[in-house]
């Protein structure tokens, strides 16, 4: 008896067969025995496999089916009947086996009693150049382990559904009846739902076991590749409802709702992807199959997934197509705005209508995407393609620029233009002027004419695809279009001469891209083009081709390599660190490159101030807008970046240079720190502590190139210091520079008796009379259906409530984002883009905390603080600790609940008097260094000769 039998279908495939055969003929696991059914076919598939089993004597058999059975099904079904191992495992006679994959599941089957052992399937798209590998869903295969259920892994019922990479006990597959259903596409989905479910145990392995190849160029189809058609779809639906029978039989809900989290966001997108090209006839087809199976997904589903997901399938229930077509050119381009969108009662809808309906009004409220709050420069609108028409040599366009929340206002100047750009990097572009541009309803009309003919000069072979795209320019404020095509008619190609030669090509067809936008394609319509493609075709893949192009792909590798971060961090070590110290050079970076702000800003103004004479040099990531325009800017992790660090005399920053650079000894590091510690830091992290001694010394090589560490208080020796593991001579007991400006409003308002709130108020917006109050909150991991960080109390409600009296300022963590409904304009202000939040501190009348830092320098101005730590106990007992208990220190209330926030709010006033005492215990124990003079000292100690 076999260990294993593999089961091999094949139908009109007698090309690939052999090699499938021969991926399992040369398993490492010698006892393999192939069982090769064919499904009837019309090539010569069923005589390449008798000649195998010829050849291979006991160790191929072959079948054949007396009529085809139109899938895979049933051919598995009579493999299996066939099969004599004591493992049967599946392959297509279009894919292969890794070489080891029965020995590595018949190992892991032997050692654990599974029902069924699965492994890693690799996807090999065969027609790309480099053959593109996908991993299929990897994570659950990052290591062994052995369910005895499958419902302790919804995501393995729900995502992997092949049949393929699995090996399965054939005592197993009889004594459960385990078939294919006949006949039917997706059969691979409802066998694997069923062996799931009947296993007793499952045990995944991380190692490759089958390589899925893919042909997309294919002359015939795979049906993964044929899901335009309708059967197709009808097929997948069928056999959704039968596993969802299954499910509700067995009173599996959370294995229903995951599965139903996937139809929405997976399945139901594949299809949908195909309708803005389909016409009406096959949309109201799909429309009607799809209303029933809609009807049947939870709710609670439509949660789990994008939103763009959950609007698509709710509009597609609903059968509004004006609504759907839009959405799904999102869905496709995901940055899109392709709707106007709608403000109803304070909150942001993908589209009006559908208000009457509860649950369509929260699938389709969108406040939380944060579209209101972008400017035009920001938004990805859709430019829809209304008329495409060519004469003689030139061709005309027309569109509409979809206006979300006129966000292009109507008395706004515009101007656009047209560019036709090849699609490869570098070469040429040509531009056409727009000619109209005027508001209609909630779009924007234009109408534009090019004259291809005459002014688009490609060169031909190297630019063959050529993208079109809109420039439009709002009050001198710039945004890019692309022309969704749609069901809008192209026309006949255009002529058109290339630099080159004619021979090449002579004519610009437009074309639909896979993302639905216009594109024009270089052909020949000439007598001879055919011949001439073929000598093209022949002279690339031929020796001066192939030289040329392994040059260029030779050249691009290069360059990946020498911008890669290994050979980045070798260019700073052994090149940019051999290069001298350029004397009066300061590298200054504040929160890994993303804000010009805290104390290396501080530091930086008061040399500034003083007329030193240096080279100011600051990091950056992502825009270096709102950085000092009289300084050298450079990219965080660019290789000027790299030089600038290896030649400067001084790093200044307030959390960590890459970790892996090495400080040279003629440079001096002055680490200012961030803030003093309620959380647990570095090595005192039960996650470091958890670390290996290898881990541990890198991390410590790292800290140590700090010269000095400057300190505010003796907690922070006793808390920071100690738990990075620095020397005594490292601490420098100076105070925070950024708290200077602090220290001095609160000994002015002490001279003065009155608060002066300065220009950032007004800037703002807010009205004199309104209390200022900072929610600043520390760094959370996002969630939400959104994917932000979402407040904990309801920001409406607050506004509502408190509007008359206060202002609320939110400054989420730099590492996060929150979004504002529009109903609270005014009355409640994001600040999070500012880059410095001590202006903010200095403006607020309070703060509102939980366990940032914020709270030890806010204490230093002496006004009321409110700690709302709604998510206390988690916070403190199950994170990663606190070096104090909040609740015994804090200078301020702290309250768990939003309805306690809001009393706490009512009595603000109160406060200022109530915990003075609080206070000022608070900033002895936490802020005794910082006295106003932090930044000047330090300046004095470290830079003051360079004023000479």
């Amino acid at each position: 008896m076999p260990d294993v039998s593999v089961v091999v279908i094949v139908y009109n495939d007698a090309d690939r067969l052999p090699t499938a055969i021969h991926s399992v003929l040369d398993q490492t696991l010698r006892d393999v025995e192939v069982v090769i059914v064919d499904d009837c076919s019309t090539d010569r598939s069923f005589e390449v496999a008798q000649r195998l089993a010829a050849d291979h004597p006991g160790r191929v058999r072959a079948f054949q089916l007396p009529e085809n059975s139109g899938a895979g099904g049933e051919p598995r079904n009579v493999g299996i009947q066939h099969t004599e191992g004591r493992y049967v495992m599946f392959l297509d006679s279009d894919d292969v086996l890794e070489v080891n994959a029965c020995r590595n599941m018949l190992e892991a089957a032997e050692e654990s009693g599974s029902d069924i052992v699965s492994g890693l399937c690799v996807r090999l798209h065969k027609d790309t150049r480099n053959q593109k590998r996908d991993e299929w869903y990897a994570w659950l295969y990052s290591t062994t382990r052995t369910l005895e259920s499958v419902t302790e892994l919804p995501d393995l019922f729900v995502w992997d559904t092949l049949s393929t990479n699995k090996c399965y006990r054939r005592d197993f597959l009889i004594e459960n009846d385990l078939r294919f259903p006949k006949g039917m596409f997706y059969e691979d989905l409802m066998f694997i739902a069923d062996a799931y479910l009947a296993a007793r145990r499952i045990t995944l392995i991380p190692n490759q076991v089958y390589f899925w190849n893919v042909f997309e160029r294919a002359t015939v189809k795979s049906v993964t590749n044929r899901r335009h058609e309708m059967t197709n779809y009808t097929h997948r639906l069928e056999i959704h409802r039968r596993i969802d029978a299954l499910l509700a039989e067995r009173g599996l809900d959370e294995l229903k709702l995951a599965k139903d989290v996937k139809f929405l966001k997976h399945d139901l997108v594949l299809h949908l992807r195909d309708l803005p090209f389909r016409d009406d006839s096959y949309r109201r087809e799909f429309s009607e199959l799809s209303r029933e199976y809609l009807a049947s997904i939870a709710p609670e589903a439509y949660d789990r997934v994008q939103p763009i997901q959950a609007i698509c399938a709710y509009l597609l229930q609903k059968g509004d197509w004006d609504n759907l077509i839009p959405a799904v050119d999102t869905l496709i381009n995901r940055d899109k705005v392709s709707a106007p969108l709608d403000e109803h009662d304070g909150r942001i809808y993908w589209c009006d209508g559908h208000y009457d309906d509860p649950f369509g009004r929260q699938v389709l409220d969108v406040t939380d995407i944060g579209y209101h709050e972008k400017p035009v420069n920001q938004l990805f609108l859709r430019n829809q393609l209304t008329r495409f028409s060519a004469s003689g040599k030139a061709v005309s366009l027309a569109g509409e620029i979809t206006n979300p929340l006129g966000v292009i206002p109507p008395g706004a100047r515009l101007k656009g233009r047209l560019e036709f750009s090849a699609r490869r990097r570098s070469l040429q572009s040509f531009h056409f002027p727009v000619r109209e541009l005027r508001h209609d309803g909630d779009t924007i009309a234009w109408e534009a004419a090019a004259d291809l003919t005459a002014k688009l000069r490609p060169l031909g072979i190297v630019d063959t695809i050529w993208d079109v795209r809109l420039r439009l320019d709002v009050d001198g404020v710039p945004t890019t279009t692309r022309l969704t095509v749609a069901d809008t008619a192209l026309s006949e190609p255009l002529p058109v001469r290339p630099r080159l030669t004619r021979m090449v090509a002579d004519h610009l067809a437009p074309h639909v891209s896979a993302k639905g936008h216009l594109a024009f394609r270089l052909v020949s319509e000439g007598r001879n083009a055919e011949r001439v493609q073929q000598l093209i075709t022949r002279g690339v893949r031929g020796k001066p081709g192939t030289l040329a192009k392994t040059g260029y792909r030779k050249a691009k590798t290069l360059r990946k390599k020498v911008t890669s971060g290994d050979n980045k961090l070798r260019a700073y070590h052994e090149v940019f660190s051999r290069l001298p110290v350029k004397k009066r050079t300061v590298v200054f970076e504040s929160h890994l490159g993303k804000q010009y702000s805290d104390s290396p800003r501080a530091l930086y103004e008061e040399m500034r101030r003083q007329g030193l004479k240096f080279e100011a040099i600051w990091s950056y990531a992502g825009s270096p807008k709102d950085f000092p325009k009289d300084v050298t800017l450079v990219k965080r992790w660019s290789l000027p970046y790299l030089k600038a660090l290896a030649q400067a005399e001084f790093w200044v920053d307030n959390q960590s240079y890459p970790l892996k650079l090495t400080k040279r000894p003629e440079t001096t590091y002055l680490q200012t720190w961030h803030g003093s510690a309620l959380k647990n830091m570095g090595f005192d992290q039960p996650a470091l502590k958890a670390q290996t001694r290898k881990q541990q010394e890198e991390q410590q090589r790292s800290l140590d190139r700090f010269d000095r560490f400057l300190v505010r208080s003796e907690h922070d020796v006793h808390t920071l210091a100690k738990a990075f593991r620095l020397k005594e001579k490292t601490l420098l007991r100076a105070g925070y520079p950024r708290n200077d400006a602090l220290v001095r409003a609160r000994q002015r308002e002490a001279e003065r008796g009155v608060r002066e709130r300065g220009p950032l108020a007004a800037e703002l917006g807010i009205p004199e009379d309104r209390t200022v109050l900072l929610y600043a909150p520390t760094f959370r991991k996002a969630g939400g259906r959104h994917g932000r960080f979402e407040l904990p109390f309801d920001v409406e409600r607050f506004a509502d409530q408190f509007g008359d009296r206060y202002v609320l300022l939110v400054r989420s963590h730099y590492l996060n984002h929150v979004v504002l409904p529009p109903t609270v304009q005014g009355r409640v202000i994001d600040v999070s883009a500012r880059h410095d939040v001590t202006p903010l501190l200095e403006l607020a009348d309070g703060l509102i905390t939980d366990y940032s830092s914020v709270m030890f320098d806010y204490a230093l101005l002496d006004r009321p603080l409110v700690f709302f730590t709604y998510d206390y106990d988690e916070y403190v007992h199950e994170g990663r600790g606190t070096y104090f208990d909040l609740l015994e220190h804090a200078p301020g209330p702290v309250v768990r609940t939003e309805d306690d926030f809001h009393e706490t709010i009512k009595s603000f006033e109160s406060q200022t008097l109530e915990y003075a005492k609080s206070r000022k215990e608070f900033v002895a124990k936490f802020g005794e260094y910082d006295r106003g003079d932090a930044a000047r000292s330090i300046v004095d100690q470290f830079f003051a000769q360079w004023s000479r």
